[in-house]
This record gives structure tokens, sequence and C-alpha cells, in this order.
């Protein structure tokens, strides 16, 4: 059974995305040997100073069906003081998806890492929202679905390795108001759980999408999820995109100090608190993005701190949440990336220990704006033009067989003749 860390700290649990793998399902919709990776790598800056793409180093390029590679994690996670993985669990109506990672930890004992899991309950779409638009996937909610998803989770809950609290197998729903009727279906799987001999389950209703209320569904506990239910108003007008932005840009002391500040009513003690090191799904969301800017691991390392503190005060078992180890897509990741290194995992290792080198937020300022010129942007867009017109002639070309072969040489000569005139060039 996983154990409170001593002195009274909060456990620190990070959630943890297992799409870093092809599967079937996402070579039918994005493409052969699509993963999470193939999105982060197409994304670009949408103004100046804008950090992206946001790039992977210790760990590089990985495949979650690579066991070495989530020993790995496992070793660098414990290391600088992360205490558990929230693994999100993909279940629609008895089907699992990116669930051959989290299938293979658990048949494996070296991955020596406590862990519980999220169940994903949300439509599956082409816009990455979890709207109405284009479902690739569904949550159906079938009259069978709640006995069939709890018993999915029985070796789960039974493995010596899961997180509990108070000494119950804890379990995360990220849509609650999704459920037909919550309180039946949280009554059934209690029912089961006691019949099966595994006794109590803690509840813990994600606080998504606009829900603020984990009583109303009859849960035990909530859990934050920044950047939802969002306060704070953009920073847009002051930022210079470099085209039609259609997202928003807010500022990381803005919205952690947002979240710092709210009580959660009443019942505040119940709810668990949840810190991001950075916010930018740019990635997936391009021009619809939202942006957090100066996610540095400064400002991370206060806000997880004033966290751990608030965290230290109360009774009972205490949890804090980190979103997210690998959400390289929505640039939201400790694994160490180009642009700070491992400076996410020592902020967290430090936060933990009680270092506490800042009393605000120390990084507040704005990105630098370029002055824009006419002929510079007429240029970049005349280069685009003809670098999309290219490639569209050098596709034309392919499709007539005999022209291509015809000109297969001479495009052979040309490549060879810059070739040559590279390295001249570099001697002179």
């Amino acid at each position: 059974m996983a154990q409170a860390t001593p002195n009274n700290n909060p456990r620190l649990i990070a959630f943890y995305l297992s799409q870093f793998h092809p599967t079937p399902e996402n070579d039918r919709w994005w493409g052969k040997g699509f993963t999470e990776w193939t999105n982060v790598t197409k994304a670009t800056p949408q103004f100046e100073g804008h950090l992206q793409p946001h790039l992977p180093t210790d760990f590089g390029f990985y495949d979650l069906r690579v066991r070495a590679t989530r020993h790995d994690q496992i070793t660098t996670a414990k290391q600088y003081g992360i205490d558990g993985f929230c693994y999100h669990y993909y279940w629609f109506s008895g089907q699992r998806i990116l669930n051959a990672p989290l299938d293979d930890m658990l048949s494996d004992p070296d991955s020596d890492m406590p862990f519980c899991l999220c169940w994903a309950n949300e439509n599956w779409t082409r816009r990455w929202d979890a709207a109405e638009h284009e479902v690739l996937i569904a949550q159906q909610y079938l009259p069978d679905d709640d006995i069939n998803f709890i018993k999915s989770l029985v070796p789960f809950f039974n493995d010596a390795r899961y997180i509990r609290v108070d000494g119950k197998p804890l379990l995360i729903v990220y849509r609650p108001q999704h459920l037909p009727d919550a309180c039946q279906t949280l009554n059934n799987w209690r029912h089961y759980c006691r019949a099966a001999g595994m006794g109590e389950i803690h509840l813990c209703a994600a606080l998504t999408h606009g829900n603020q209320n984990y009583k109303a569904y009859g849960f035990d506990s909530g859990v934050e999820f920044p950047p939802h239910n969002l306060g704070p108003s953009n920073i847009n007008d002051h930022i210079s995109f470099h085209s039609a932005f259609k997202g928003n840009v807010f500022q990381y002391a803005t919205v952690a100090q947002h979240y710092l500040d709210r009580t959660d009513g009443p019942d505040s003690g119940d709810v668990f608190k949840t810190v991001f090191p950075s916010w930018d799904n740019t990635a997936r969301t391009k021009e619809r993005a939202l942006i957090v800017i100066n996610g540095t691991p400064d400002n991370y390392e206060f806000w997880l701190a004033s966290v751990i503190d608030r965290a230290q005060q109360k009774q009972g078992d205490q949890l804090v949440f980190i979103n997210a180890w690998n959400e390289w897509a929505e640039g939201c990741h400790l694994e160490p990336d180009r642009t700070f290194a491992n400076g996410f995992l020592q902020a967290t290792l430090d936060a933990k220990n009680g270092e506490r080198r800042y009393s605000h937020f120390p990084a507040t300022g704005l990105p630098s704006t370029k002055a824009r010129v006419f002929r510079d942007e007429a240029a970049a867009l005349f280069r685009y033009h003809r670098s999309v017109a290219f490639s569209a002639l050098k596709e034309a070309i392919k499709r007539r067989r005999r022209l291509h072969k015809a000109l297969f040489p001479f495009v052979i000569f040309l490549r060879c003749l810059r070739a040559r005139l590279s390295r001249y060039s570099e001697k002179t």
C-alpha cells in the first residue's frame, strides 16, 4: 500500500499521458504511425518570444511500448520527488485504447512507482476539445457499463502499488457531469467493490468544464484541474501576434494566484489542489490555443511550494496533483526539454524539500514586441507561397511517371552542383 510521505508532506502525484505509441485507432483517425509527438513537432510560435515547439531532451521522442523508457521515467520522477503517477484510463463501453503501456506497467514488478487512475470519460473528437465536432469515439453509457467498468479496474485496485486515500483505492472521474445518473453509478461501483471483498473506494470528481461541486454527484472529494474553470481575463491586447489568433493568452502568475485564492467553499478540505509547470496547447489547437506565458521553473516552484504549505496545514491524507508529467502537446510537462532542461524537476524537488526562495511569482513580464515591417512580411509571404507552389509542382511531376523519369537526371545534376557550390563557398 502506498503510504503518505513523512513530516506531514502531501504526496505529489503527476498526471501521466500514455499516447506516445502507435495504435490502430490513431492510425485510422490521423494516419499510420501517429503519436502525440506528431502534433508536438508541428507547433509554431504565435508571437515573438513564444516558446514553441516544446522538444524533449533526456528521454527523446520515446515510444511507451519500450519498457526501459518507462523505467527511466520512474527513476527520474522518484529522484525529483514525485510520489506517484495518475494514468488517464480510456474505456468506452468495454473498448480500451492507449492501454498497452498501462497494462505492461501492471504486469511489470520493476515498474515500482505508485499509481492511480483517472477515467477520461469524454468523447474523442477531431478537434481535441471533447465537443461534438466529428466524434471519433463516443462514451455511450450503456446499461451494463457501470458494472463492466468497475470490473475492469479490479486488477489495478488489487495491486500493491495502487494509491489509496485513507486506505481506500483512489479513482478520479474526469467528467462526472457526463454520467447519466452519477449518484446511482457511484452506488453501483461501491456495492460491487464491497461484494467483491475490496471494501470501500475513494471516488474523486475532477473539477472540469464548469463543474465545481463534487458533492452534488456523490463523490468523496474533488480535484482541481487547471486551467479548467479559469477566471482571469486574457492579455491578448498586450500581444503582437504573427497572424490571426482566436485563442487566449494569460499570465502564469495571474492564473496560479487565481487557484491559490480559491477556497472551494466549506468543503475545501476535500478538494485536492493541482498545479501545472506550464501550459500551451498550440501543438493541438494552433490559433485556437490557450497559452500561459511565463511558465518558468521559478514561477512553478512558487506555486507548488505555496500549495504544499497549505496542504500541510490540513488534516487527513493529503495529495497534491501536478498536471502533468508528459502532456507535451499541451506544453505541460515535468520531463526535461530544450528550453529549461530539468528545471521543472529540480523545482519540484526544491518545493517538496522546503526551499522557499520566493515570496511572489518572479516572472511576470510580457513578450518583447518586434516592429512589423511591410517589406519583411511581404517577403515572408512570397517565400511561403513559393514553397507551396514548388511542392505542388513536384507532386504533379511525380504523378506523371515518364516526365518524372526524364527530369530525374537533371534534378540530380542540380543537387550535385548546389553541393559543390556550397563547399566552394565554405572554403572561400
